[in-house]
């Protein structure tokens, strides 16, 4: 073994300790088994190696090799200089907004000062409002060569870009609203699981869940779907450049629902009001809407002995209960008056509207009334006028809808209901047109094609 420059050399059972020259150790070694190691070094710099002295001390041989004198003069290490860092080209980075960000924070994580944090911050929320800031928006940060920033875009969706170029005295801004425009879009499914799966399975937004469920909403019960139903739609989508922004109004659509077959066409009538009418003119409204929540479950239906959970007793449940969460919208289903909006121990907070002379509505166990639901306002069909909870004698959030008849109580999910007047004359002419026009479009589905979307800008 090595140790201080000396080797060590055991006799026995005492060792000597001796100082060998570069050369003796050599001419040792070369009569050993030999062990070859490679070592890889540049050709033109000189390496030293230490020879160890009779007396301990060291001393340093330059030993030059002999192809590194055939190459040429040899580099020395003080000739040679530390690299400097390389300059970044110019180059860009897109920052997106999350959940918690505002604009100034992530204009201070894109590397601006606070002074142009501050002017940026001040002059965007000139052209858009920055309370109302949504996760995705992204912002595009330009460095030139020194790493400074030079300009910042920002892509607010659904509305357009900010551009802020750095200039002498601070930023040029320019707004760019987007393009509005709208696309007339064939949409077809079938159902796996619920209607809300299927249209997001298909590519489209939450947006046109809602607007189906209001076109057949007196027709079809939208708790009850079964896997196999099915719908085809012709819905025009609105777009700012090519963000999608939202649907509507759905022109026409045809349902799959327990074997049979619901259309709807939209048509104008010459009053003014736009309306959803089958393929002979009749229209699709009814006096009653078939639930009171766009989207939930039936809990308990209509009885006239059930044991109650929190009453441990059998008795008469007047109405049907739709489980939800907590603060889902209720709509009136039908027109009105409202009676009362008030609280008692066993309804809770709840909603009581008068229909005709005899026929009134209940929505029982609210967690609160919608704004302005007093007794005495008029209700249009589908308006909202509370939220669900579970006040009262409930065990859950839930909404126990109830209907009555002069006093008797009715099954709210076998009330038949009384439709408006049909298409007639002229209208009914136009209505069959449109009809013959949009047909081949609800059998046929189209391939939505938008051009605009390939012309936009390659900023981000």
């Amino acid at each position: 073994m090595v140790r201080s420059g000396q080797f060590v050399r055991g006799t026995g059972s005492r060792s000597m300790k001796r100082s060998f020259s570069i050369a003796e150790v050599v001419r040792r070694f070369a009569h050993q088994p030999r062990v070859y190691a490679a070592i890889a070094l540049p050709l033109a710099i000189p390496f030293v190696l230490a020879a160890v002295t009779t007396d301990g001390a060291l001393t340093q041989s330059p030993i030059v090799n002999s192809a590194a004198m055939i190459a040429g003069p040899s580099i020395r290490y003080a000739d040679l200089t530390a690299p400097t860092a390389a300059s970044l080209p110019e180059h860009s980075v897109v920052l997106t907004v999350e959940d918690g960000d505002t604009l100034e924070s992530v204009l201070l994580a894109g590397g601006l000062g606070r002074t142009d944090v501050g002017t940026l911050n001040s002059e965007f929320g000139k052209t858009i409002d920055l309370r109302r800031l949504r996760p995705g928006h992204l912002l595009r940060f330009h460095y030139d060569t020194r790493g400074s920033v030079d300009s910042v875009e920002m892509k607010v969706t659904g509305w357009g870009e900010i551009d802020a170029v750095r200039n002498a005295s601070g930023f040029t801004i320019t707004p760019r609203e987007a393009q509005q425009r709208e696309v007339e879009t064939t949409v077809s499914a079938a159902i796996d699981s619920s209607l809300w799966d299927a249209v997001r399975g298909a590519g489209e937004g939450p947006g046109l869940v809602s607007e189906l469920a209001d076109v057949f909403q007196w027709d079809i019960d939208f708790f009850a779907l079964q896997k196999g139903d099915s719908f085809s739609v012709v819905v025009n989508k609105r777009y700012a450049g090519s963000d999608l922004v939202g649907y509507g109004p759905i022109v026409a659509a045809r349902f799959s629902y327990e074997g049979k077959t619901y259309e709807a066409f939209r048509c104008q009538t010459p009053d003014g009001r736009a309306g959803y009418y089958a393929r002979n003119g009749s229209p699709l409204r009814k006096q009653f809407l078939r639930a009171p929540l766009q989207f939930s479950r039936i809990t308990s239906g209509f009885s006239k002995s059930r044991y109650h959970p929190l009453l441990h007793i059998f008795r008469p449940h007047h109405g049907v209960d739709y489980g939800a969460p907590v603060g889902t919208p209720v709509m009136t289903t039908a027109d009105g008056v409202v009676m009362a909006a008030t609280y008692n121990h066993g309804e809770g907070n709840y909603v009581r509207i008068r229909h005709s002379a005899r026929i009134e509505t209940s929505y029982l166990h609210l967690s609160r009334f919608a704004k302005g639901i007093k007794p005495g306002k008029s209700v249009n069909q589908g308006e909202v006028i509370g939220y669900v909870g579970a006040t009262g004698l409930a065990t859950g959030p839930h909404l126990d809808y109830r209907v009555s008849d002069n006093g008797t109580w009715l099954n709210p999910l076998e009330l038949k209901s009384l439709t408006s007047d049909p298409l007639r004359g002229d209208s009914l002419g136009a209505f069959r047109t449109s009809v013959a026009a949009l047909s081949p479009k609800l059998d046929t589905p189209a391939q939505q094609l938008i051009a605009f979307a390939a012309k936009r800008r390659a900023l981000f």
